[in-house]
């Protein structure tokens, strides 16, 4: 039986991607481990698109299914313009809780500019809680689109804020009953707000607009997951510094209660890039220009150095992303 969660590397690539065998022409960047964006060839544009659910929140499920798609595109440099959402609701679902979900929805998308284009509604007995599937699209010049493939060894890793945001924040919002008594009320209004932070999309157009080797917004599979799939694309290994890899306090409270990997849990909000140690300085200045936090965390290597997280004096090799840690509080 499998596990809670998203496919593991190798299965999804025996189970999914090795039965998709039609290509056609037009398509620049097809399905893959870590890739999270197909690439379309419009002539002198590039169609952008992605993807993804939001299967383990409830309380703020209306503004991450917006965020969560919109990251994907900026991943690649590239502006989201629409979103379309797929909404699957159990039977007992209210009027007002659907009107809820929407005026998140509307609210972020008039945030992000992004316009919601079309979708689907129904109330079904096939999910027990909201299920919403969100497709983002977005259009860029011709070869405009950044890709993990041009990631080279000495290139810099940087992250923006801080890990394990979305996780704690959907786990503080769903869950805060079961939080009192490890966290005070403030330490759970402020990983509740960490929910605020969730959108990559202001740093991943101004870090494509500098010029990437590549980036990745940090979903399922928390940090290490995102380093994993960006050199997997790339064909390289990794040195990552541990203590480099920012955390909240509270993050780490959350954490602690469910037994939780911090590095292992979703961080939408976060976003990898690999860029050129030449354009490092350029890229941090920016992003800290624009109001948000970056941090240097690691480096690329050549392949058969492999891929290492450096805890102190120990070293510890990386392994693929499985089912994300954030099961353990929601499940």
């Amino acid at each position: 039986m499998l596990k809670v969660g998203k496919l593991d590397s190798d299965l999804l690539q025996k189970i999914v991607f090795d039965k998709i065998t039609y290509k056609r022409p037009e398509v620049i960047t097809r399905p893959g481990i870590g890739e999270d964006c197909a690439v379309i060839d419009f002539g002198e544009n590039e169609c952008v698109m992605s993807t993804d659910p939001i299967t383990a929140a409830v309380s703020d499920i209306g503004r991450l299914c917006i965020h969560i798609s919109c990251n994907d595109i900026a991943s690649n440099g590239i502006q989201p313009v629409g979103i379309l959402l797929a909404v699957l609701l159990p039977e007992g679902t209210t009027e007002e809780e659907i009107a809820e979900m929407m005026r998140q929805a509307g609210e972020v998308s008039a945030e992000l500019g992004v316009e919601i284009i079309g979708g689907h509604t129904e109330i079904t007995n096939a999910v027990r809680q909201p299920v919403i599937t969100s497709t983002a699209i977005g259009r860029g010049p011709k070869g405009g689109s950044q890709t993990a493939d041009d990631i080279v060894p000495g290139d810099v890793i940087l992250m923006t804020k801080k890990a394990g945001i979305e996780g704690t924040g959907v786990i503080a919002r769903d869950h805060a009953d079961e939080l009192r008594g490890d966290l005070t009320d403030e330490e759970i209004k402020k990983a509740q707000d960490l929910l605020r932070q969730v959108s990559v999309v202001k740093e991943g157009v101004i870090a494509g607009g500098i010029g990437t080797h590549g980036m990745h917004d940090v979903t399922e599979g928390g940090i290490l997951g995102a380093v994993w799939e960006m050199c997997h694309i790339a064909g390289t290994g990794c040195e990552v510094i541990k203590e480099s890899i920012p955390v909240e306090d509270v993050t780490m409270k959350v954490c602690g209660r469910y037994g939780i990997d911090w590095l292992r849990l979703i961080s939408s909000g976060c976003m990898m890039i690999a860029v050129s140690p030449d354009k490092e300085a350029e890229m941090t200045s920016a992003i800290e220009e624009a109001g948000i936090e970056v941090s240097r965390i690691g480096k690329i290597t050549p392949a058969e150095s492999g891929l290492v997280m450096l805890d102190g004096g120990e070293k510890e090799t990386i392994e693929p992303p499985s089912s994300d840690e954030i099961y353990k509080a929601v499940v």
